[in-house]
């Protein structure tokens, strides 16, 4: 069974879609919460595909199939390229799932999601994520907490594009990608690189690795080989330099 994506001609998902491993069945935040019919029900329907960096897992104008979440690797929300230049709304981490809301209304995608590296993807389909909002109390109270996280993150990302100091930037969209709800399976320590956050941010790598620099001077992050440690999560979040 081919894994349905939203992609382009360009952008196919090459590898073929398989039934999660224990392992990464462990790996859903939602699961462990609900009862066993409904989970029994959801673990018999989840796909998990591989998709090549560069590569769209949502693309705008197409039809939702599934409900997605990223096990490992790295995301990017962003407009259509199309419609002038392009923005970045969000990354996604490890352990979040999204377009829960373009799946409960059955819409086309109003976004891209595209991979910034090899990634590896979960998908609920949309037919038996209805079947567990009818069904089960534990998933409509996930959803409904991912709905109110997420509509917290992007007026968030609003006052981030506000801010003119560009390590500021960097520590907010930083902080971002740590919120222990929304991606859970981050923990302390985030893989990413610096071109991969200049994506991200909107900001050139040279001046994301300045920014770094300065964050981790003040000792809120610390910098790893692949990734970065946060120190100090609250100052990521709303402390000055």
């Amino acid at each position: 069974m081919n894994f349905p994506v939203a992609s382009s001609s360009s952008h196919v998902l090459r590898e073929r879609a398989r039934a999660p491993t224990d392992r990464e069945l462990a790996e859903i935040p939602w699961l462990a919460g609900l009862d066993a019919q409904a989970r029994a029900r959801a673990e018999q329907a989840l796909v998990v595909g591989d998709t090549p960096a560069g590569d769209y897992i949502c693309r705008v104008g197409r039809p939702v199939t599934y409900w997605f979440g990223l096990l490992d690797g790295l995301l990017k929300m962003s407009n259509d390229d199309s419609m002038g230049p392009v923005i970045t709304f969000t990354g996604v981490a490890p352990g979040g799932w999204f377009g829960e809301g373009t799946v409960l209304k059955r819409e086309h995608y109003r976004y891209n999601i595209q991979a910034l590296r090899r990634s590896r993807v979960a998908g609920l389909p949309v037919e038996t994520f209805h079947w567990m909002l009818d069904h089960s109390i534990a998933f409509n109270r996930f959803v409904m907490n991912q709905l109110n996280e997420r509509l917290g993150q992007f007026i968030a990302a609003r006052e981030i594009d506000r801010i003119n100091n560009p390590d500021l930037r960097v520590a907010r969209n930083l902080a971002a990608l740590f919120h222990p709800l929304l991606y859970p399976n981050v923990g302390g320590v985030l893989r990413i690189t610096q071109q991969e956050l200049a994506y991200l941010v909107g900001l050139s790598r040279q001046r994301v690795n300045e920014a770094l620099t300065t964050l981790a001077n003040k000792g809120w992050i610390q910098v790893e080989y692949g990734g970065l440690r946060v120190l100090d999560l609250q100052s990521l979040r709303s402390g000055e330099l």
